[in-house]
């Protein structure tokens, strides 16, 4: 399975938006699990001085990620393969 970013912009949100937002990312995740789509809610980086959101999913294409966003109904400016990082 590929990692894809979920770029947001999200100007004038709050804690509990960004709390109700990945609630409902991580809800529709299981959901389409449940109908057999293998995707994944990985995490969250939220940058408040630029009220822009990077989500992490994992997923087997972006079509799956697209969907599971459209479904939560969140809104987002772009995905994209991803990878991490680490030292």
């Amino acid at each position: 399975m590929t990692m894809w970013m979920v770029e947001r912009e999200l100007p004038g949100i709050d804690q509990a938006g960004l709390a109700a937002a990945q609630a409902a990312a991580i809800s529709e995740a299981e959901a389409m699990r449940g109908r057999g789509v293998e995707v994944r809610y990985l995490k969250s980086i939220w940058a408040p001085e630029r009220e822009r959101c990077m989500c992490l999913f994992e997923a087997g294409s972006v079509d799956d990620v697209k969907a599971l966003n459209d479904a939560a109904g969140l809104p987002y400016a772009g995905v994209t393969a991803a990878a991490e990082l680490a030292p």
